[in-house]
């Protein structure tokens, strides 16, 4: 999971990290309206879950000791399309130094080789209708806007 030419490492996150990938939540405009550093307690709760079960991967880039860009992946079995596999990459943040850099390329490439190697025949993600260049990001790394998302808030 290393990558020598820019000393980048992605791999497991772990619960000294947390810091860090809350931070990395929390710092945009939609983050900062839905997430808090103040109390790490849930965000400690949702991780011990994620860690015991083993369709979660939460990972984190690190360069240089630092964590700058986490998501999640979740690999989901299903019966559509002939009983396939496919894979969710989910909470996707670099942090803002990094943008530019070709970290987000790099990420999203892991995810999709590590759902290669779970047999996923289809990687999905989904994206705030505002993050526009987010989306210009997405396409450029071969994903479509094929389908039409909704969720409803609890």
């Amino acid at each position: 999971m290393t990558d020598t030419s820019s000393e980048l490492l992605i791999r497991p996150a772990t619960e000294a990290d947390l810091p860090a990938i809350v931070a990395l939540l929390a710092d945009d405009p939609l983050g900062a309206a839905r997430e808090s550093t103040d109390d790490l307690t849930p965000y400690l709760e949702a991780f011990e879950r994620l860690t015991g079960d083993p369709h979660q991967n939460v990972v984190v880039a690190v360069r240089a000791g630092r964590v700058v860009g986490t998501l999640q992946l979740t690999i989901v079995p299903g019966l559509s399309r002939r009983g396939s596999t496919r894979s969710i990459i989910e909470g996707v943040r670099v942090h803002a130094d990094e943008r530019g850099s070709g970290l987000g390329t790099r990420f999203i490439e892991w995810a999709i080789e590590r759902s290669r190697t779970e047999n996923c025949a289809l990687v999905q993600l989904t994206s705030d209708v505002t993050r526009v260049d987010a989306h210009r990001f997405y396409e450029r790394l071969g994903f479509t806007a094929s389908h039409v998302g909704f969720k409803l808030q609890l």
